[in-house]
């Protein structure tokens, strides 16, 4: 089904909102944790932006340019996310962290950092929630890692992870302040940065493996796949499927290609009757495949991309 914006929308408001304050908390303050924060709201807001370009780019119109259309914008955009949240994110953390070790500071005026922080996990709760009851609505009954590894729409939990490395970075913060403030010890400031830079890092790491398998091209599911090659085969002018590759283009567009064993007594009129009967079976029982090129074949044969196919429109 397809996604809502409203995730994105919400981490957008929230991200931006809570950037300015932790880099006004940070400035006051001292705090390299709050530093880390900050950018890492920062970076956020970035990331809620490129989702929703690719969200706007992939509805584009196919041309002659990208005659499939541009679903895989949407892909591509979560991928540099992915490695935004890595390099901007997770690396200006480290190195505030580790910049902080080496020339440590007293933390002042923690009671700004607390403020700032409360704030913060409220805004970012609220965002949380959000996106996981939108994964909820799209996941339905399946497991949680399965259904982020099977997901087609990297929006969904692109935003859900964001939020949920937010929610431990805060946490993570508020410890870097809270016991630097009771030993006396920035060192639990830095180290608390650091660890923020972990998770960023690999929150970044599980992002980019599953928006990279989206660039490169997933297959549908071997059940919807197994389902329309029945439907194929129940067709009377068809004897077997011999190969059904099939490619997501966006999270709601599939392309499939179709080599077919036809009966070798058909005449050329009844071969395009029943390609264009199975075409329009396929289409009318599978929205989510906008595209589907029929090849007859023959059994032990090599096959190969079809150069003049029947696409569905």
């Amino acid at each position: 089904m397809p996604a809502s914006k409203t995730p994105i929308y919400s981490a957008l408001a929230a991200n931006l909102a809570i950037a300015i304050t932790k880099f006004i908390a940070a400035s006051v303050t001292g705090s390299s944790a709050m530093i880390s924060e900050g950018i890492h709201s920062l970076v956020d807001t970035l990331n809620e932006i490129l989702l929703l370009l690719g969200l706007a780019r992939s509805k584009k119109p196919a041309d002659a340019n990208r005659p499939f259309g541009y679903g895989k914008e949407q892909y591509f955009w979560a991928f540099i996310v992915s490695i935004l949240i890595f390099g901007v994110g997770g690396g200006v953390s480290f190195y505030e962290g580790i910049t902080h070790l080496q020339h440590p500071e007293p933390i002042e005026k923690t009671l700004w950092n607390y403020i700032v922080l409360g704030i913060a996990f409220c805004f970012d709760g609220i965002s949380f929630i959000t996106a996981f009851k939108e994964f909820n609505r799209q996941r339905g009954t399946q497991p949680f890692w399965s259904s982020v590894k099977r997901s087609k729409d990297p929006s969904t939990f692109v935003v859900l992870f964001e939020d949920a490395s937010d929610l431990l970075g805060l946490i993570v913060a508020f410890l870097g302040v809270f016991l630097g403030h009771q030993f006396n010890n920035p060192y639990f400031d830095g180290a608390a940065s650091i660890i923020i830079g972990l998770i960023l890092t690999a929150v970044s790491v599980v992002l980019a493996r599953e928006s990279r398998s989206l660039l490169m091209g997933e297959s549908i599911e071997p059940q919807t796949l197994q389902k329309i090659v029945e439907l194929v085969e129940r067709d009377d002018a068809v004897t077997s499927v011999l190969q059904s590759p099939s490619m997501y283009l966006g999270p709601e567009e599939v392309i499939v290609m179709l080599v077919v064993d036809f009966h070798d007594a058909l005449s050329t009129a009844e071969l395009n009757k029943a390609i264009q009967r199975i075409r329009d079976a396929i289409q009318q029982h599978f929205p989510l495949v906008k595209h589907v090129f029929i090849e007859p074949g023959v059994p032990n044969q090599p096959v190969h991309a079809p150069k003049h196919g029947h696409p569905v429109r």
